[in-house]
């Protein structure tokens, strides 16, 4: 339960896209020195500029801004590894499209993003979240406020790779050893005793992180003395009730700088039974039209560029990567796990999307994923959590996070990370 007092109301379907950079409203640095970053690109519709190097050489580049309905929006996100001259661009636009918080006693569910939104209800970010890091300041049209709402900053991500090569045949023991980085990027917004952090992370061997944290504090008002709760406190007097974060993404692709790329579905299973273990096939299938799917054991998707190649001639493509999920099955577009759909506009929101322009195609994106011809691909990611309180909850409420990535497959012909002594060795005929 949430108290209205910290419920915004939602602006019109209109503000669904309103810019909210402040020109001059310029950026907090962190005590720390924030981290060096490459001239910044060009962001148009009031948007902000990220341009950042991280410490082993790779670059991203994207634009940002906050929508008063979905927070943080991340656009024209490039990645260029430090082995090459151009950037690649990955993604037009990357935000939350739904949080969908249905409680176990039947008698109460919110729609954070649709009814709420997370830029009308996004907090101040202080030095002590954003270490080293720079913090930026937008003005929110929905809520009328400045709101210091993003942090940029690097944090090691722990090892990038090990390996000792030779000690055979004469041959000198070599070790190769090299930690990671992250650029990360956060905003964090209040919806009741809830707090949400919207986080995304930019790794140096290309691989994209979404994740969103919930944190704050039980609310009071969801303790009851039975029911579907978990006895918080002494004895059995209270409980609070189990609820559910359905956390919901949109992803529209823009690889190699192309709105059009192709979607493959990979499936492996046991086909026989060989020598020494069990023989295991993989098979792939083009998906040709939209597609509402749910996760299986050896089963993922990417995303592939119809106009670019590595340097081995490869496709270059983003691999979706999914993290542990509980499917909320009492709504249709919370029962599955991704929807693939046909680019339209007016399609923004996973659940409670009221654009006029979509009104003869439903509210949500289950309705949306109707078998049409899939060429401009729209990536929706849905992540389910079912939280069932504990005494630790209390207080504040540890972090927890739920999310997913995007790994790149064939981007480049080699690690982006590889040492130069070992940058010949590429396939079996280095």
């Amino acid at each position: 339960m949430r108290t209205l007092s910290v419920r915004l109301a939602a602006t019109a379907a209109s503000a669904l896209l309103l810019p909210a950079f402040v020109p001059g409203a310029g950026a907090v640095a962190a005590p720390r020195t924030a981290p060096q970053a490459a001239p910044a690109p060009s962001c148009g519709n009031g948007a902000a500029a990220v341009d950042h190097r991280l410490p082993n050489g790779t670059t991203w580049s994207m634009c940002w801004r906050v929508s008063d309905i979905k927070g943080l929006v991340l656009e024209n996100i490039a990645y260029r590894p430090k082995t090459e001259a151009n950037a690649h661009k990955v993604l037009s636009s990357a935000a939350l499209a739904q949080v969908n918080v249905p409680y176990d006693s039947g008698t109460t569910e919110y729609n954070d993003v649709s009814d709420i939104g997370f830029g009308n209800t996004a907090i101040d970010i202080g030095p002590e979240e954003c270490p080293g890091g720079t913090i930026s300041s937008v003005y929110v049209p929905g809520s009328r406020r400045v709101v210091k709402a993003l942090c940029v900053m690097t944090r090691p991500r722990g090892y990038a790779y090990r390996s000792d090569t030779g000690g055979e045949d004469g041959e000198k023991q070599e070790k190769f050893t090299k930690q990671g980085d992250d650029l990360v990027v956060f905003s964090v917004s209040q919806l009741g005793w809830y707090e949400y952090v919207t986080q995304w992370n930019f790794s140096d061997d290309g691989t994209i992180t979404a994740k969103m944290g919930a944190t704050g504090d039980l609310s009071p008002g969801d303790y009851s003395g039975a029911g579907t709760g978990w006895p918080i406190g002494k004895g059995d007097r209270d409980r609070s009730t189990n609820h559910y974060h359905s956390v919901l993404w949109r992803l529209n692709f823009g690889l190699d700088g192309s709105s059009k790329a192709a979607v493959e579905q990979f499936d492996t299973k046991v086909t026989g039974r060989g020598s020494g273990s069990a023989v295991l096939t993989t098979t792939r299938k083009s998906v040709t039209r939209e597609l509402a799917a749910k996760s299986a054991p050896r089963r993922w998707w990417r995303v592939v560029s119809t106009t670019g190649k590595n340097a081995d001639g490869h496709r270059r493509s983003w691999q979706l990567v999914q993290e542990a999920s509980d499917p909320y099955e009492a709504h249709a577009y919370t029962s599955k796990d991704v929807y693939f759909t046909q680019y339209r506009g007016c399609e923004q929101l996973a659940s409670g999307n009221v654009d006029p322009a979509c009104a003869s195609r439903g509210k949500s994106v289950d309705k949306w994923a109707d078998g049409e011809r899939l060429t401009q691909p729209v990536m929706w990611v849905n992540v389910g959590f079912h939280h069932i309180p504990r005494d630790e909850d209390q207080t504040p409420m540890p972090i927890h996070w739920q999310g997913f990535q995007l790994v790149p497959r064939d981007v480049t012909a080699m690690s982006p990370l590889t040492p130069e002594e070992l940058s010949g060795h590429n396939g079996r005929g280095h």
